[in-house]
């Protein structure tokens, strides 16, 4: 499955964006997906995971209440929903997939996607 992350942007602190990642090549739907994030310096990170039907949702503590993730299968499409942004929020936004049914809680490890995009960049200035 081919992914193609977009969305991101220069956002003042406290403004939203959404992100998306559109899927191609196989059933999205069969798919679960995950955000990952990468700031200058810093590890790849965790952020949000969705199951393949969209029932189970994981987001990482650190950013629940601000961060959500949904998805359109009939549109094969990953969404990532931020408010409050904050300029900690900076980095390169990456969306993945792999193919399982374990719950979203399940998959916040690099390596359980099989499958990555090339990234969009979030800059929240202060």
């Amino acid at each position: 499955v081919q992914l193609q992350a977009s969305g991101g942007g220069l956002v003042q602190a406290g403004g939203s964006l959404r992100l998306s990642c559109a899927a191609s090549g196989r059933t999205f739907s069969n798919y679960a997906m995950g955000w990952f994030r990468q700031a200058p310096g810093k590890e790849r990170e965790f952020v949000a995971s969705i199951l393949w039907s969209g029932t189970s949702t994981y987001v990482a503590d650190s950013l629940k209440g601000r961060f959500t993730i949904s998805r359109d299968n009939a549109r094969s499409t990953v969404y990532l929903q931020m408010n409050s942004l904050k300029p900690e929020d900076t980095a390169v936004y990456y969306c993945a997939a792999t193919r399982t049914s374990v719950a979203a809680d399940r998959l916040r490890s690099q390596n359980d996607y099989n499958y990555w995009g090339q990234g969009t960049l979030v800059t929240v200035s202060s």
